[in-house]
Formats: C-alpha cells, structure tokens, sequence
C-alpha cells in the first residue's frame, strides 16, 4: 500500500511548515540574546571580518591561513558560548532547533535519493495515514501513564496491575535495546487496552513507529487484501509494514470470527515478527486454556515461550465508572 500524491504532499507541507516554526523561533531567540548580549554580535562580526581576511591570505599562498582560520573559528563558538552561559541561556541556545533531530524535520535521512532513507517520523506518518490510526491517536490522549490511576483496584487485583505497570514502564525504557513482547490476559475490563495505549503513546513520543489494530479489524484488512487479486501489491506492503513496523498491538485478540485463515495468518504474524525480532503487545479477554483450544498448539507455544504473561483481574472497570457517572448525575 502506498500514500496517493495528495497524501505525501499533505506530510510535505507539515514538514515544511514545522521548518517554518522552528526558524521563526531561532530567529526570535538570536534578537533576544542580541538585545541582550552586544558583545555577541560583535563577535559575530568578526567571524565575518576575519573569515574575508584569511580567504585573501589563502589566495596569495599563506598556507597557515586555513589552520589559523579554524582556530579561531573555534575559539570564537567557545566564547559565544561562555556569553550565553554567563547571561543564563543554555550553551547551546542558539543551535538548530529540530522537532526530529534525526532527519532535521525533512522526512529523510542524510543520504541522496535513491539511497535516502525515510526516518522513522515520517513511517509513523504514513502509517497514520494508511492503517487509519485515528482510535489509537485520539485514545492515547486521554489515556496515558499521566492518567492512570489504581482507584479502581484492590487486594491481588491491586498488586497483579501495579505489577504489570511496572512491567509495562519497563519494555518502554529497554525498547530497542532488548528484545520483548506482552501479553495481556484476564477479565473483562480490568486496564489491558489502557495500558496497550500507554506503551503505545510513550514509544510514539520516542519517534518509534507503532501500528495499532483491534484483532476484528486486523483479520479483516488482511483477508480483504488476500483475496482481492487486483491488489497483490497492496497485501505485499501491507505485510512488510505489518513484520517491520517497531511496534504492532493486536488489542481484544479472540473478537475476531476465528477460523484456518485467522490462525494461520496469526500465526505468520507472530512468527515473522519473532524472526525479525520485532515487538508485539497482545491483549485479550480469553484464558490461557481458551487461547489454546480457539487456535493452536502452535500459536500458544509461540505466546507462552516468546511473549511476558500479565494477568490482569478485577471488576469491569468501564461499567463502574459508568455507574459512577450515572449516581453523580441523579
């Protein structure tokens, strides 16, 4: 699957208007600290001044020209610099600003096209874009580690989900160093999709790239693309984005209408990603044993061995807020 023109132009623009408002800060903060500093511009103006002078040198055969222009180049930012501290600015005020330092907000890694590499900003933007990630956008909004809360839980409940908070904190800060996956199990309503969400709002702040499906909506997109041969090449992207992609969570595995192709592809997905050494979060409503008799030996072995079990137990948090609010509004 790829993004139409009038999709890539659109992410274009926001780069480009992101350029915009970041030179539009820098230049605020230069007449700030010239305001401020005069002796900055000064030296700035002798960057000029002695830079002219050495180039001269240079062309008539001064060989210590270069050397000697460096030098002082050098001991010139270190003097900005102390000006900047001593007028308590940070050191590096007045550096580039970047809302993605990796690709210096361009979309792309250093390198010339064809060779240019898209940065990982750019993937999570398209990805958006193509697997209609609205849900998951607007969910982690309002619900994140900021938000969370254990009013709702006590006793085991209580320990079994600060237990897995931890866990979940966890993966996020190891992410990309070790390789890990999730698996949330248990009741009905008890914080596996909230913390699903959590994991994916932090990793989305580091710039990684997370595709986020409910199991229903993930069998049917890959069934739609399998069996509609117009479309070959749509399924082949669809599944290298699907094995590469950082992060992928399935959210209420088992709401799905469960057969063969389900199972199989499932499985592919569980597999593949193993092999590449890719991350996967899962959450579901069904039992271990459940797990096993709706799909495979297979599947389970591959669960139970590759992925960290957290049970999360206690009443229907949803329902009781629901209740909650309704007692409030009597």
């Amino acid at each position: 699957m790829a993004l139409s023109n009038q999709q890539y132009e659109s992410i274009m623009r926001r780069y480009e208007q992101t350029r915009d408002a970041n030179r539009h800060l820098m230049d605020e903060r230069r007449e700030t600290v010239l305001s401020l500093i005069p002796q900055y511009g000064e030296l700035e103006a002798s960057v000029a001044d002695v830079s002219l002078s050495k180039a001269r040198s240079l062309l008539n055969g001064d060989e210590t020209a270069l050397p000697s222009l460096h030098a002082f180049l050098e001991e010139t930012r270190l003097k900005k610099r102390e000006l900047l501290t001593a007028a308590g600015f940070p050191a590096d005020f007045l550096d580039p600003v970047y809302t993605c330092a990796d690709c210096k907000d361009t979309g792309y890694l250093d390198g010339e096209y064809p060779q240019k590499n898209k940065c990982r900003c750019l993937r999570q933007q398209e990805i958006s874009i193509l697997y209609e990630q609205s849900n998951i956008q607007a969910s982690i909004a309002r619900e994140n580690f900021s938000t969370l809360s254990y009013e709702y839980y006590q006793g085991e409940d209580l320990e079994r989900f600060q237990g897995t908070v931890n866990i979940c904190k966890d993966f996020v800060q190891d992410f990309g160093k070790e390789y890990r996956n999730l698996f949330f199990y248990g009741t009905v309503g008890t914080g596996k999709s909230f913390l699903s969400g959590c994991i994916a709002a932090e990793l989305l702040k580091q710039g990684c790239s997370v595709i986020y499906f409910s199991s229903s909506a993930l069998f049917d997109t890959l069934a739609r693309y399998t069996f509609d041969t117009k479309i070959k090449e749509t399924l082949y992207n669809f599944y290298e984005d699907l094995y590469n992609c950082e992060l992928v969570i399935i959210d209420d595995l088992g709401t799905e209408v469960t057969n063969t192709f389900v199972a199989s592809q499932l499985f592919s997905c569980l597999n593949e990603r193993h092999l590449r050494q890719k991350a996967t979060v899962i959450s579901t409503n069904l039992g271990l044993e459940e797990l096993r008799d709706r799909y495979s030996d297979r599947i389970f072995s591959r669960i139970t061995s590759n992925y960290t079990l957290c049970k999360l137990t206690g009443s229907d948090i949803r329902m009781r807020r629901k209740l909650s609010n309704l007692h409030m509004t009597e």
